[in-house]
């Protein structure tokens, strides 16, 4: 696979990752686990190049660090750029909507310290590559949660720093106290949002940009074609770009989208990833997946060349109905 770096300072990484959520907390609430499939998944990803392997000790929660850990194991640890994240959890399993877990901020110094030793332990290594704040707590100051992700740098415990889902001026904040390696957010044909200021900046500072969601939660790969698609326990019928009318409006996108991958000789998946990969030297896509087939046709992407017809036939496409969440 093509190569960039983390970065103007970071390591070498494919240019698509691998977001692992999916693998043990599903959109689909009640779906059972494949564990071993997921372990060869994640094996696959780095035989084909897919080097960055993302996580989070929310996710499950605590086992999905776990699943990465045992899939890391037996001497490819070394070949992976391992990333997490600290600063959500689970209040509460139930007490969501829909009885979906409640997740909590907490940026608090001592829980980040704490979070840092149980994900290195879940993990099965004495280091992260890249430890991300999953969402700034409104009720700690920015400082006071980047100074404690600054000690575990300092510790050892992780080569880098990154944020989630934060704005120009967070960031610039975070960089005051210690350099921030890299951006994660939600960036896809239909969710364009960063590339108004937050990615610009980042390519103006050398920062990663880490894309989440870069198939729209699986929508721009064509997978859904009435909201009747989406099993009962899942997550996506709560969100109001997958309601039947919005959903019925937003299938146009898709439908251009294939129109351009019948011509590139791609997959819609493939022309939707080109697409965010094209979008700045450091913009590392991690769509999540637990399906071999699809992990290879993501992988896929990165060797597909949009031309500059193309690319602007793509940034020409409608906004989508509905919101994010």
């Amino acid at each position: 696979m093509r190569t960039t770096t983390l970065g103007s300072k970071g390591p070498e990484t494919g240019v698509i990752g691998l977001g692992c959520m999916g693998m043990t907390f599903a959109y689909e609430m009640k779906a059972p686990r494949d564990d071993a499939t997921s372990v060869s998944v994640i094996h696959q990803a780095l035989d084909l190049g897919s080097t960055l392997i993302d996580t989070a000790d929310v996710y499950g929660p605590y086992t999905n660090e776990e699943l990465v850990g045992r899939a890391l194991a037996g001497g490819r640890r070394e070949r992976a750029l391992l990333a997490t994240k600290v600063g959500l959890y689970v209040a509460d399993p139930t007490g969501g909507p829909d009885n979906s877990p409640l997740i909590v901020n907490n940026g608090r110094p001592e829980h980040v310290r704490q979070s840092i030793d149980e994900s290195l332990r879940r993990l099965g290594t004495d280091h992260v590559d890249l430890y991300q704040l999953h969402r700034v707590d409104p009720e700690v100051p920015l400082e006071e949660t980047w100074g404690a992700m600054a000690e575990v740098v300092a510790a050892g415990k992780a080569r880098f720093i990154g944020l989630s889902e934060v704005t120009v001026e967070q960031i610039e904040r975070a960089q005051a106290v210690h350099p921030v390696a890299a951006v994660q957010s939600e960036m896809s044909l239909w969710t364009r949002d960063a590339l108004d200021e937050v990615l610009p900046y980042c390519e103006q500072e050398g920062i990663a940009f880490l894309p989440f969601s870069p198939l729209g939660r699986g929508f721009l790969a064509g997978r859904f074609t009435s909201f009747d698609d989406l099993p009962e326990d899942d997550f996506r019928r709560r969100l109001p770009r997958f309601q039947q009318d919005a959903l019925r409006a937003n299938l146009a996108i898709v439908g251009r989208v294939r129109e351009i991958a019948e011509r590139a000789e791609a997959t819609a998946a493939q022309v939707a990833l080109a697409w965010v990969v094209a979008q700045g030297r450091f913009v590392i896509p991690i769509p999540g997946t637990k399906t071999p087939k699809y992990l290879a046709d993501n992988a896929g992407a990165a060797d597909v060349q949009l031309s500059a017809a193309d690319l602007a036939a793509l940034d020409a496409l409608p906004a989508p109905q509905g919101g994010r969440y």
